[in-house]
């Protein structure tokens, strides 16, 4: 097989990213000698891809935060996001991004790499954030996504009880004509798949476990609005804000296969301050 096929079949590398590694400053090596994509591969042969650095956004800023870091080695970051702070930067929030505090880390450790968030979090939701240290990475963790490799679990507090012990919503999301914002669940709208279980019941509210089976905008904010549960604090889909100002939704664990060992391995990021608070006020 020649070396440019399997890389692109078997390692999952771009005909792009095979075109950046000739002509940005990248390198292949097999058993230590530099070779080009048309090198036909032998039994036993070594391959070691240099991939170049990447060139970082000019119109973003680095800013010195506190991140709360709960894993890192040369393919991966997991950091556990706090409510209140964006993901990615924007108009109204320029500079205190999670990805504004990774860009000043990379420039203090020297990382060669760009910004690639493979799971976004709303601001107010609280939790594990995947980051990826190279679009190579980025793209290995997204590819999993689509096959449901990468899974994912939030806990949420929602009004009310909720009879069923667990059970699964499949209704449609699409974005609600009126606002940029708001999702809604529409027939016209795109698959939306989310698993649920109970942890335990209150007087005034269920404590719940999510899993997702796809990834819409505000999916477990929007399913349980329509199954009638909005979740506590969720005040743009109908969540009374009496006990929680923000909505009550953790990114709590995630299970993946590592995009360079294939070793199986899963994150946990412990209920925030404020939820555990209502759990010991109960």
């Amino acid at each position: 097989m020649l070396l440019r096929d399997y890389l692109r079949t078997e390692k999952q590398i771009s005909r792009r990213l095979l075109t950046d590694i000739k002509f940005s400053g990248g390198a292949i090596f097999c058993n230590q000698q530099e070779v080009n994509v048309r090198y036909l591969l032998q039994e036993g042969d070594m391959i070691t891809i240099v991939f170049p650095n990447e060139i970082k956004s000019g119109m973003m800023q680095s800013t010195e935060m506190d991140l709360s870091i709960l894993y890192e080695d040369e393919a991966l970051i997991v950091v556990d996001k706090p409510a209140g702070m964006p993901t990615i930067p924007s108009r109204l929030h320029p500079s205190h991004s999670l990805a504004n505090g990774l860009l000043f880390y990379y420039e203090t450790k020297r990382i060669p790499s760009t910004i690639h968030i493979v799971n976004r979090l709303d601001r107010d939701t609280t939790g594990l954030v995947l980051i990826a240290k190279h679009r190579f990475i980025h793209s290995i963790l997204s590819e999993q996504q689509k096959n449901n490799e990468l899974q994912r679990t939030y806990e949420a507090f929602v009004e009310g009880n909720v009879t069923k012990d667990n059970g699964t919503i499949d209704l449609p999301i699409a974005r609600k004509e009126s606002s940029i914002i708001e999702r809604t669940v529409d027939p016209s709208g795109r698959r939306a798949i989310t698993h649920f279980q109970v942890v335990k019941r209150y007087d005034d509210f269920t404590h719940m476990r999510f899993s997702l089976e796809t990834g819409r905008t505000h999916q477990i904010r929007v399913h349980m609005q329509a199954v009638g549960h909005p979740l506590l604090g969720d005040e743009l889909y109908g969540g009374k804000t009496t006990y929680m100002k923000r909505q009550a939704l953790h990114s709590q664990g995630a299970t993946l296969i590592h995009p360079l060992t294939q070793q199986k391995m899963t994150f946990v990021a412990p209920l925030p301050e404020d939820m555990q608070q209502m759990i010991k006020n109960r």
